[in-house]
């Protein structure tokens, strides 16, 4: 449970605050009228941009802070990988 809450708020704080937003409009919306979209593209290069800024990190010395931009990258890229496995069990039909 702690765990699954420290990636929701690094997940949040990597979309810029836009998975709150989305979740305060998707309370005041009846469950099967909401529906969340996400730019895979942005957020791949969200996850690129944070790779190249751990490089630089650890170029200039600052090990801790590259630790910190590699594992705020390894987590967008699991969320982008969910989001993909998620979408792509919905074209199955049984």
């Amino acid at each position: 449970m702690r765990r699954r809450i420290s990636a929701l708020v690094l997940t949040a704080a990597l979309a810029g605050g836009a998975l709150a937003t989305v979740a305060q409009v998707a309370t005041a919306q009846p469950a099967a009228a909401a529906s969340i979209t996400v730019d895979l593209n942005k957020m791949r290069q969200q996850v690129a941009d944070l790779r190249q800024k751990a490089n630089r990190l650890d170029h200039e010395g600052e090990h801790a802070a590259a630790r910190k931009a590699r594992a705020q990258a390894d987590a967008l890229q699991r969320r982008i990988d969910q989001i993909e496995k998620s979408e792509g069990g919905t074209t199955h039909h049984f």
